[in-house]
């Protein structure tokens, strides 16, 4: 192709076009990297918030199933230091039998007295159960189905708020997530097919063409969010529950099992040593 050739066929090598031949609008490539830093973030977003549900889940799985067994283990260190002290009567040996007994001590205050014993709706039943003097049942396992997490993903990516363009839309979305949030971390696969429902009957979102300022603005705001959500992701896998998860993500239950069998021998071992310490 000649140069004039080239200038008869208009809008020379780098020109855009819109699909229907039309130039495009300057605005057009800053909306469509804003929508894609969207669907970034709210992709980014969905991952976090499922690997926050299953860290919360298996938080209390774990305090459930190891806690008592911790305790025993505490109990069981203070009782063999005092031990050691009764029979030494070194002053040393008497400090640290007092120091790990005082760790033992209930902390003062009902917040820290019913930490992991309440919450919105009132006892733990495990706790009701221990009260009443009836057996305890086992751990409630409230891992979601593949049929779950792919309905709060679809959930998730339709109602996000970021999604909307004028407050009443934001407000009403994200009052909505709120629900899916909920139903996905009790993993309740009926009632994320409600809200699906729910959604798909609701009304449309009205698009609202934003200006350049508008779209800059926005694109920076993904940004600090994007780094926010960076940072919670970082605490939640280099937290003790997270670390935990990725040493076996496929199969938790089993590492549950095989810390409990380790727990199990050391206190085996310390009660072994303590009858040793009282004979």
């Amino acid at each position: 192709m000649t140069t004039s050739e080239g200038e008869q066929g208009g809008g020379g090598v780098g020109a855009e076009r819109t699909p229907g031949g039309g130039a495009a609008r300057p605005e057009e490539r800053l909306e469509r990297a804003v929508r894609a830093a969207e669907q970034a973030l709210i992709e980014f977003e969905i991952a976090v918030e499922t690997f926050r549900v299953e860290v919360d889940n298996f938080s209390r799985l774990h305090e459930q199933k190891l806690g008592p067994m911790y305790a025993r283990l505490e109990e069981l260190d203070a009782r063999i230091l005092e031990a050691r002290a009764a029979r030494s009567d070194d002053p040393e040996d008497r400090r640290k039998a007092d120091e790990a007994r005082a760790r033992l001590a209930p902390i003062p205050g009902v917040e820290e007295l019913l930490n992991g014993w309440m919450d919105g709706d009132g006892l733990f039943p495990e706790a009701t159960a221990m009260l009443t003097d009836q057996p305890v049942r086992p751990p409630q396992r409230v891992r979601p189905s593949e049929e779950a997490r792919k309905l709060y993903r679809d959930l998730a990516r339709k109602a996000h708020p970021d999604l909307a363009q004028e407050d009443k839309e934001r407000a009403r979305r994200e009052e909505f997530i709120t629900r899916v949030n909920a139903a996905y971390a009790r993993g309740n696969a009926d009632e994320l097919r409600e809200l699906a429902a729910e959604w798909a009957a609701g009304p449309e979102l009205r698009h609202v063409p934003s200006e350049s300022e508008e779209l800059y603005a926005r694109l920076e705001w993904l940004a600090r969010r994007k780094e926010l959500l960076t940072l919670v992701a970082r605490q939640l896998e280099e937290g003790a529950i997270g670390s935990m998860l990725r040493l076996a993500p496929d199969d938790p239950d089993k590492l549950l099992e095989e810390i409990a069998g380790q727990l199990s021998t050391q206190v085996t071992e310390r009660e072994a040593e303590l009858a040793a310490l009282l004979a």
